[in-house]
């Protein structure tokens, strides 16, 4: 899925440098499984409750596809410096 189809979705961007996630808090079924997942990335105690950058792009991908919803979604960007 593309950034403009996400965001015609109602998902909420959150941007990082190697990895942008996409929140839709309307089909969330609050499992828990990305708070379990990564507190670093994801936690509800903070605002923005998403920190992208709070963790390797590899293990925000891992702990989106373990999203049952598909509330979360994320696109990995590509020639990002390093």
């Amino acid at each position: 899925m593309t950034e403009k189809e996400l965001l015609n979705q109602g998902y909420r961007k959150y941007s990082g440098k190697a990895i942008d996630v996409y929140f839709n808090l309307d089909i969330c079924q609050h499992s828990g499984n990305c708070t379990r997942g990564n507190r670093e990335v994801f936690n509800v105690k903070r605002k923005p409750w998403i920190v992208v950058d709070n963790a390797e792009a590899n293990e925000v991908e891992r702990v989106i596809k373990n999203c049952p919803s598909g509330a979360l979604q994320y696109i990995m960007k590509v020639n990002v410096d390093k």
